[in-house]
């Protein structure tokens, strides 16, 4: 069987994981988390195209999915790790070693995602690129002095559990992948969409960590209102 390595989809996955290497590059050798914060805003663009791209040139492949997880896993798992890591350097907190957990249950959820058949319309528990996204965010906030800016580490240590626990939690998630682009069937998505552009234009960066945050809420208030209907 001959296995095309340099297909665009591929392509496009190799520099999602070439911008979280050079996330990690940056936090690790300059401490600039404002510039790791953009390698991964970017990442998770090219993690967006090279699924598009698969889907609209019909260029599926079994190398296609694992090559996806494993850059993933740079962009998303360890590169967030390595910036809350920084963090807690950056306040002389003994904590640093706890920023492992990012990478370790970013790791279980890709795997876990990768043999789940449930998760083709929506996700159970928190993806790895709005966890990514998250932390990358706080860590842009941080390096401007805009939150942590005493020693609360252990804020940032309880925050940093919390959201690695979404990741492997059974919570279900709505997808951003649209099926039609008609209101009535992506009400949620469309709503969460607007409220995420007017908050970006009013606060910007700042505005990230709240994004995801409700984008969490959101899916937990819909799976309840499933169960109370299921009742």
């Amino acid at each position: 069987m001959k296995i095309k390595l340099f297909t665009i989809p591929n392509i496009l996955t190799l520099l999602n994981l070439a911008c979280g290497f050079a996330a990690i590059s940056v936090t690790l050798l300059d401490k600039n988390i404002e510039l790791a914060f953009i390698f991964i805003i970017i990442a998770t663009v090219f993690d967006f195209l090279d699924g598009f791209a698969a889907r609209l040139l019909k260029a599926y492949s079994l190398l296609g999915k694992e090559l996806d997880s494993l850059a993933d896993m740079v962009s998303f798992g360890v590169a967030p790790a390595t910036i809350v890591m920084v963090m807690f350097m950056e306040m002389d907190s003994k904590l640093a070693p706890l920023a492992v957990i990012i990478a370790l249950f970013s790791a279980l959820r890709l795997a876990k995602f990768n043999i789940d058949e449930n998760q083709t319309s929506e996700f159970i528990g928190l993806p790895t690129p709005a966890n990514a996204i998250f932390f990358a965010s706080c860590g842009w906030m941080f390096q401007n002095e805009l939150i942590f800016t005493t020693h609360n580490e252990w804020t940032l240590a309880l925050i940093t559990v919390v959201m690695s626990f979404w990741l492997i939690s059974n919570i279900k998630m709505f997808s951003l992948k649209f099926k039609s682009y008609a209101i009535k069937d992506n009400y949620v998505v469309y709503s969460f969409l607007l409220c995420s552009l007017i908050s970006l234009i009013i606060w910007q960066i700042s505005a990230l960590p709240l994004i995801i945050m409700t984008y969490i809420c959101i899916s937990v208030f819909a799976n309840l209102i499933k169960k109370n209907k299921l009742q």
